[in-house]
């Protein structure tokens, strides 16, 4: 399909156009079938009946934090050189193959090998992902319509869960590694769409400071300038803009709470009050559905209090109720964790298009999008490591209480920031583009979307 030419990001009230629309239902098969695991609600179970002790099976997830981490550094920066698109077909065809890992090999290596390849899939569609919805909508003019398709695209992929997770129990009845044939079967619906994605216009960004004449296949040394030339633009850009550098900071707490609840500690947590594993993935749906709500509806929150400060309070919420779970029971705990994904589901989308918002014009988005990956993916490494040394010494209460001090000490360091004039919360850094609607949609984002 040929490239479309690039129109004025102008939000004029009408509809999107065709190709926003293709681009727009595309980008929800793509995100429904990418991450639909039907292995999450059962995997620390799977990997025990296999064999794997505590500490092996919370090694591998910090390796798979720190391998996210490596493998995001030229992830981005290809994103930048051959297309968004194209990294999603690769991030489709790798994921495809490390869910059928652990059939293969019900192993230590196999499950190590299973999760490294998982983190290069993702990692080559984690900014790639949000990169093309968001240039993809900007170039058809329809910069109003990306908060609504990124939250849309999440509901989405949360409610698939939401009916999948609890088949996964009979589904393993009939064939134990049925979690992860599902899983590739669903990788490779998602390759499906991603050949489908139309073509964009090559970004302004993507030759940056390049010689006349001088594309990014005329030679390998070329190439591997324009590499460095890229990480080095996003490296100075989050340098120089402040609320880029403290959106991304905020976006860490948010961040590591929900990824290390919801995937790593969401089992201990069931076991620890007596839930026993045959209703982890019941449990599991009703937290995806509430989180699947809640990021179909950012509108619900007050227009009174800007997104930036949104996005702080739900983290303070996640925080609080982990901290809340070591008090309560069964009953309550179950409820606090459905209280947990509903304020994630509110404050993802929001936090999304914060971090877009605030990525200067022409500048690496992708290999910006990645370093917000990096830094996140890092801190949960740390975080992964120290679960697994709280849990081996049966102080899975502390750990609790422990994050949501952690995260109330760093989200009350961004707030003295914000208040010290640092960065501001109701207009675009400096060297935005202006006038830029998708800025007035960020502005927005507690409101009317």
């Amino acid at each position: 399909m040929s490239a479309h030419p690039r129109r004025p990001g102008k939000n004029t009230g009408a509809g999107p156009t065709a190709t926003a629309r293709r681009i727009i239902r595309l980008n929800y098969g793509f995100q429904l079938l990418f991450n639909l695991l039907w292995w999450m609600p059962v995997f620390y179970a799977y990997q025990k009946s296999a064999g794997l002790s505590d500490a092996q099976i919370f090694g591998i997830q910090s390796i798979y934090y720190v391998a996210f981490c490596l493998f995001e550094i030229p992830t981005g920066l290809i994103a930048d050189r051959i297309g968004a698109r194209n990294c999603l077909r690769a991030g489709a065809i790798v994921m495809t193959a490390a869910n059928l890992a652990p059939v293969l090999s019900a192993s230590y290596p196999g499950f190590l090998v299973h999760f490294l390849a998982i983190a290069a899939g993702r990692s080559l569609t984690s900014g790639a992902a949000s990169a093309y919805l968001y240039d993809g909508l900007r170039a058809e003019g329809g910069d109003a319509h990306y908060l609504k398709a990124e939250g849309t695209a999440r509901a989405l992929g949360l409610a698939a869960k939401v009916v999948c997770w609890p088949l996964v129990g009979p589904l393993m009845a009939l064939a134990h590694p049925a979690p992860y044939l599902l899983s590739a079967l669903s990788a490779a619906g998602s390759l499906a769409c991603a050949l489908a994605l139309p073509r964009l216009a090559r970004p302004q960004h993507a030759t940056p400071s390049a010689p006349a004449g001088t594309g990014p296949g005329k030679g390998a040394g070329r190439r591997g300038g324009a590499f460095l030339r890229d990480a080095g633009a996003a490296l100075r850009c989050v340098a120089s803009s402040r609320r880029l550098a403290l959106v991304m900071v905020q976006g860490v707490a948010l961040f590591t709470l929900s990824r290390i609840c919801q995937v790593n500690l969401f089992q201990p947590i069931l076991l620890d009050h007596g839930i026993a594993e045959s209703s982890h993935g019941g449990v599991l749906a009703a937290m995806t559905l509430a989180e699947a709500v809640a990021s179909a509806r950012p509108q619900w929150l007050s227009r009174r209090l800007p997104p930036v400060t949104w996005v702080s309070l739900l983290s303070l919420a996640l925080a609080g109720t982990l901290a809340a779970m070591t008090l309560g029971g069964p009953w309550a705990v179950v409820a606090l964790l459905c209280l947990f994904a509903a304020a994630t589901g509110f404050a993802y989308p929001v936090q999304r298009k914060l971090v877009n918002d605030a990525v200067p014009a022409h500048a690496p988005r992708a290999t910006l999008l990645s370093i917000e990956s990096i830094v996140d993916r890092a801190v949960c490494a740390l975080a992964a490591v120290a679960a697994g040394a709280y849990l081996s010494a049966g102080h899975l209460d502390a750990l609790l209480w422990h994050s949501a001090l952690a995260t109330a000490l760093l989200l009350g360091a961004f707030q003295l920031l914000l208040r010290t004039g640092a960065v501001r919360q109701d207009r675009p850094a400096p060297d935005s583009p202006a006038p830029d609607p998708a800025g007035e949609a960020g502005r927005q984002t507690a409101g009317g979307r």
